[in-house]
């Protein structure tokens, strides 16, 4: 619904008792109320006064505040709202899709990480799944501490990154869990944002044609019938599914943007996590400029400057191949990783070695947050950790040989089981690309051939959708896929 002038005090679900606010920044507060009234906010020892526009909303910036309280948060227009139990402290968004959303219930050792999970300046508020094409002002949700009880339902890798951020910096954190297993990455862009852009006029057009004769109530009605007829008949097996409501759902254009992101848009944050690429990754060549284009969407709608914004790579998933082939994954992984090029203050945390084959929602969510708060702590809390995965800088192809070098190595290049080298292949100009030999010759530089490429003109590295590879750091981040051709994959559009 849109913003409508009201006679008495609304503020959003975002503010609540025990909520925690960012620290060392002005605090954005707004809410409803009667046009032209005048409105004060009061957080601690911190005031502010502002004025409710033509439609009743007012926004008003409170004086920053150090790390601390609890602190009451009181807003007073014609009448008055309080607030308790309010902390100071750092704000993350956790957002994407399923495994993002993976609970800490269902995480490794989840009945132990329960049993701890006592940390009451910890605070955690999760936001229902909305998909609408009708921008949302609001949604149903309250802030709780992180208990035994609170957590076992919340994102895991929220969770454990909170954790970690909490444990190391002694602060207040507040984790907000927006996340939506599935969805797409352009539900969560604003229609008019992609429509601008000109590049996605055939998925929004595809989406119009779809949805124009679109009627999930009859869709419903034919279910049931079949359903009825199901068990009359005495049938066994599976039961006829009921539909989905596609219209309402996780993959069109800007239904979560409008129903999950948008209520929270404006709330001081530090920065989000973000899991997500499993639902785009057919579709991996757009995603080079649709997953910028997300990023950079919500920095400008925040008002925030660009925030940080750290991502999960796609894990290792699906079996294993015996021979170098194409792969969507790998492409997606290529287009998260080029992100990182494109746009400031955005990180990658790669966990090739944290997958499991068999399962595309891998349970140790443990490590997948530590790499992301290594990120956190390195680039915005000025920790000197190692933070970023080995990354490919430049190849030189001399005789029947790779000489390829890496950025961002640590301590050196290093294997984490076997000392062979593994997930390299090479090819000439024929693009054929065959299992090849690799060794360390410095701290930076691998050394690539296979006996069958006379000429090599490329080179990749775990390039599968369940690549088979052991390359790291010394300290231990597993290294970065990359490729050092460009040629054409099987998700770039054919000419």
């Amino acid at each position: 619904m849109g913003s409508t002038a009201q006679a008495e005090l609304m503020m959003p679900a975002i503010f609540g008792d025990s909520m925690v606010v960012q620290r060392n920044e002005p605090v954005h507060i707004w809410g409803w109320t009667q046009p032209g009234q005048e409105v004060s906010v009061q957080l601690g020892d911190r005031s502010a006064k502002g004025k409710a526009n033509d439609e009743g909303r007012f926004d008003i910036s409170v004086p920053s505040l150090p790390a601390g309280g609890p602190y009451d948060l009181t807003v007073k227009a014609d009448e008055t709202k309080t607030f308790t139990d309010v902390l100071v402290g750092e704000v993350w968004i956790c957002s994407g899709q399923s495994n993002m959303a993976w609970a800490v219930q269902s995480a490794n050792d989840a009945d132990l990480e329960s049993l701890s999970a006592d940390y009451p300046e910890i605070r955690l508020i999760s936001v229902p799944q909305v998909g609408t094409q009708e921008p949302q002002r609001d949604f149903k949700g309250k802030w709780t501490a992180a208990t035994p009880d609170t957590v076992k339902d919340f994102s895991a890798v929220g969770y454990f990154f909170g954790r970690q951020l909490h444990q190391t910096l002694d602060v207040p954190v507040g984790l907000i869990d927006n996340a939506w297993g599935g969805s797409a990455a352009e539900a969560w862009i604003p229609r008019d944002v992609l429509e601008a852009d000109g590049k996605y006029e055939s998925m929004l057009s595809g989406w119009d044609k779809r949805m124009a004769n679109y009627d999930f109530d009859a869709m419903v009605k034919s279910w049931e019938e079949k359903h009825r007829k199901w068990v009359a008949d005495g049938r066994k097996g599976n039961a006829p599914r009921r539909p989905r409501d596609d219209s309402a759902g996780n993959h069109r254009p800007a239904n979560i943007y409008n129903g999950v992101l948008l209520p929270t848009i404006g709330y001081t944050i530090r920065g989000s996590i973000w899991y997500q690429g499993e639902s785009n990754a057919g579709r991996a060549y757009e995603y080079r400029d649709l997953f910028p284009l997300m990023i950079q969407t919500w920095r400008d709608k925040w008002g925030q400057g660009d925030f940080p914004f750290y991502w999960v790579q796609l894990a290792d998933f699906r079996s294993e191949v015996d021979e170098p082939t194409d792969s969507s994954w790998a492409e997606l992984r290529e287009a998260q990783t080029m992100t990182m090029s494109r746009l400031p203050n955005t990180g990658e945390a790669v966990i090739l070695n944290l997958g499991e084959s068999a399962d595309i929602h891998p349970k140790n969510k443990q490590d997948v947050a530590k790499r992301l708060a290594r990120w956190a702590l390195a680039k915005d809390y000025g920790y000197d950790i190692p933070y970023r995965s080995p990354t490919y800088r430049d190849v030189q192809f001399e005789d029947n040989k790779a000489i390829v070098k890496f950025d961002h190595v640590g301590g050196g290049l290093d294997t984490f089981d076997v000392p062979q080298l593994i997930g390299f292949t090479i090819a000439g100009e024929d693009q054929k690309f065959v299992h090849a030999k690799a060794k360390i010759v410095s701290k930076d530089t691998i050394e690539v051939s296979a006996e069958s490429v006379s000429n090599p003109v490329a080179v990749r590295y775990a390039w599968a959708d369940n690549p088979v590879c052991n390359v790291q750091s010394k300290e231990g981040l597993p290294m970065t896929p990359f490729r050092t051709d460009d040629w054409p994959g099987v998700t770039q559009p054919k000419e």
